[in-house]
This record gives C-alpha cells, structure tokens and sequence, in this order.
C-alpha cells in the first residue's frame, strides 16, 4: 500500500502480473473505507492481498467510488456485493443500469476483446440496485472520514465522475486526465463508444478549477505538479485527434489507416522510455481502441455538420 496523504493510500492491482497499470485508492477513517475503482474481478485476489498488507479486511470496507463503469475500474463490483452484501456503490445516473444489468456492457467489451474477455476482466456480475448512489455530479460525500466533492467529467466516457479531497488537494480523477506511467508522458485513453473531444475539454477545465495538488490516475498514480500536467494532456489530446481527422481524410481501409497509428503511436513512446515502460501504456489502454474511438467521434460529428 502506498501513502498519498494520511488516511489515504493505494493499491497496485498487478494487473496480469504487470506493476504500474490499474490502480485502486483507499480512504480509510475511523469507521469507514472507500475504495476508488476497484477493477477488474481477475484482480480481486490482489486487491484483497493489498488490504491485507494494511492490516485491513473487505469486513473494513464500506463504500465503493466508480469513476465510470468501463470494466478496468468497476468490473469487480457484482462479485463484491455479492460475497460483501454491506457495500455501497456510488455511480454517475449514466452507468447506473449497466452495472444492475451488465449484459450490454459486457457484449460491447466482447466485441473489443473477443477471446481475451474472462483472461483479462474475470466474470462480471449484476449489482443490485439497492446497493447503488446514484451521482449526477455536484453533491458532497462523506465517506472513508472525509469529504469528497463530485464532479461530472465526460469525454472519456459519457458516465464519468471525478473526486475531490479538498483539505489534502487531491483529485480522484479515473481516465480523465490521461494514462501516465511513472516518470512517462500522459497519454488520453480514447476507447469507443462515446469519446467527446470538446466535453474532455470542459472535464479538464472543471478539474482545474477545483486548484487540486495532486491528480490520482487510476492509470497509474499520483501526478504533480498539475497545471503541466493538464497542458500536456489537452495537447495530446488535440494532436492525437487530429492524427486520426487525418487517416480518415486519405485512402486506404480502416485496417491500414489503424496500423499505421497503432505505429506511430508505439514509435512516439519509445523515443522516451524502455520498452517495458512502453508496454504497460498499451496494457492500460490499447493503441488500436485509441484510433477506434477517436474515429468514431469524427464520423460522428461528419453526420451531424
């Protein structure tokens, strides 16, 4: 377990045996625990180990925080309450039904992911919905010995939120702010099928006005100092976009117009870091879902103009 602030910390899931890509925070008080994200079900035994390691057991754990539902960060939740029948979820109103029902969920990923599905995720369960707080973002929590300021932060997913610790500054923020290895270079995950450039936008825009310290990615960390961090975020994001307006714009298919991205993206990442290091952005978000959903959202817009 990692210290952010006292009674803060977290957890390196080793996702597939690899440090450094899903992240799970833990907000521990007096007579409550939060945790962010949980992650994927083929996690949970790590998860376990980490609370563990703390000292702490899923009879200590109150709450759960889902930044969104996509399965990296909320897979787990149905085999949780099932097996911890106490455990509150809070969701944004958008992902709600596909947690109580997440039979499209799991079709859209398996489309996605096909044969990789139960290697990478493990199963995924119903939550009742009695287990739910719905978020529309704007409320205040108290959870885990602390308040927790909502916000709703779209252009990732459509069903995104963000937290935020005002005494210690710092913001839970999921996908929104970007995929940072340590001591890497942010990049935007852009998976299909609801990637919104100019909402992303005014997500970063309300995450900056909150002046936190410190942005906790569950993709992987804590980062500061945060001004450059969005800047740099912002610009990667507008450029990677434009990259793709502009495979759309030559000839060729899909097929080529992807590999060629999925190339220049791994060639950009290299010029920078090990190869190691490398791979870990790919296993947080795969550069071929990153083309995907950004050419999804120019399709998009070309029929709505």
């Amino acid at each position: 377990m990692n210290s952010l602030a006292a009674g803060i910390s977290y957890i390196d899931l080793q996702f597939l045996g690899t440090s450094q890509v899903i992240a799970t925070g833990v907000i521990r008080g007096a007579t409550s625990i939060a945790l962010v994200d949980p992650g994927p079900s083929s996690s949970l035994a790590n998860l376990t180990a980490g609370l563990a390691s703390a000292g702490l057991s899923w009879r200590d754990v109150t709450t759960l925080l889902i930044t969104h539902i996509h399965l990296d960060h909320s897979g787990a939740c149905g085999t949780l309450v099932r097996d911890h029948p106490n455990l509150r979820i809070y969701v944004h109103e958008k992902g709600a039904a596909h947690l109580i029902n997440p039979d499209k969920l799991v079709a859209s990923a398996a489309r996605l992911y096909g044969d990789d599905m139960d290697r990478l995720w493990g199963e995924v369960l119903p939550v009742p919905e009695h287990h739910l707080t719905i978020l529309r973002g704007g409320e205040r929590l108290e959870e885990g010995g602390r308040t927790l300021e909502v916000a709703y932060t779209p252009g990732h997913a459509s069903h995104h939120v963000s937290f935020f610790i005002r005494d210690v500054g710092l913001a839970f923020v999921g996908d929104t702010a970007g995929v940072r290895i340590p001591r890497g270079e942010v990049i935007p995950p852009t998976p299909p099928p609801d990637i919104d450039v100019e909402a992303w936008h005014d997500s970063l825009d309300r995450i900056e006005a909150w002046h936190p310290d410190t942005l906790f990615l569950t993709h992987f960390g804590p980062v500061s100092p945060v001004v450059p961090h969005l800047a740099e975020l912002r610009d990667r994001l507008d450029r990677l976009s434009r990259a793709v307006k502009e495979t759309l714009e030559r000839d060729g298919t899909d097929q080529e117009r992807e590999a060629w991205f999925i190339e220049e993206s791994r060639r950009a990442l290299r010029r920078s870091m090990s190869e190691s290091e490398a791979r870990k952005y790919e296993e947080a978000g795969r550069f071929d879902l990153n083309w995907r959903g950004l050419a999804r959202y120019w399709r998009k817009k070309e029929k709505k103009s």
